[in-house]
């Protein structure tokens, strides 16, 4: 299953889905949102790695903004002292200050901008502590290694609660092989 991709291409909305072998305790049965994907490398924030944190701890005024669990996400292992959003608009055509789109209703949201005039348009929000990046040709030798699937992404993956059974709900409604990967043990080795 090396490479496998499920049918998804690489860029902005699909997932990464760590393959069971991949051991890095930074991504060990993670699933990885991709943000940017070009020729000089990638970038995704790891959507099932709820911090005990709430947000209101860290940024107040963006506390009633964001969803269940309403607390910080670690988003990867680059750049752990800065804070990035994304953020779901409710209303498309009306894209709020400091909201760049990525995919579809998804963005990312600068977290300088005042949260009064942001949060009526908001309907979904995570804060992610740090990021994961790749550089250029990195995470496609990943990919060859089989350390990764490449999914479509939907969006409770992003917004649904229980981020903790993420990798497991994500293989499982994938068709073939992917989904009998899904009930592999969090350790290889015991299977």
């Amino acid at each position: 299953m090396s490479g496998a991709t499920g049918g998804a291409g690489l860029g902005a909305g699909q997932l990464l889905v760590a393959a069971p072998m991949l051991v890095d305790p930074n991504f060990h049965h993670s699933v990885v949102l991709l943000l940017d994907c070009d020729e000089d490398g990638a970038l995704g924030v790891v959507l099932n790695r709820p911090s005990p944190v709430p947000v209101g701890d860290v940024l107040q005024d963006w506390s009633g903004a964001v969803g269940e669990p309403d607390v910080l996400f670690h988003g990867g292992p680059v750049s752990v002292d800065s804070a990035l959003a994304v953020a779901r608009i409710s209303r498309p055509e009306v894209e709020p200050v400091g909201w760049r789109r990525l995919f579809d209703d998804t963005g990312m949201l600068d977290l300088d901008a005042p949260p009064q005039l942001v949060a009526s348009a908001v309907s979904g929000l995570r804060i992610f502590v740090g990021y994961a990046g790749w550089g250029r040709q990195q995470l496609e030798s990943e990919l060859e290694e089989g350390s990764w699937y490449v999914v479509s992404s939907e969006p409770s993956d992003l917004w649904g609660g229980d981020p903790g059974r993420l990798w497991t709900r994500v293989l499982r409604r994938q068709p073939g092989e992917l989904a009998w990967v899904s009930t592999c043990p969090s350790d290889p080795g015991m299977n």
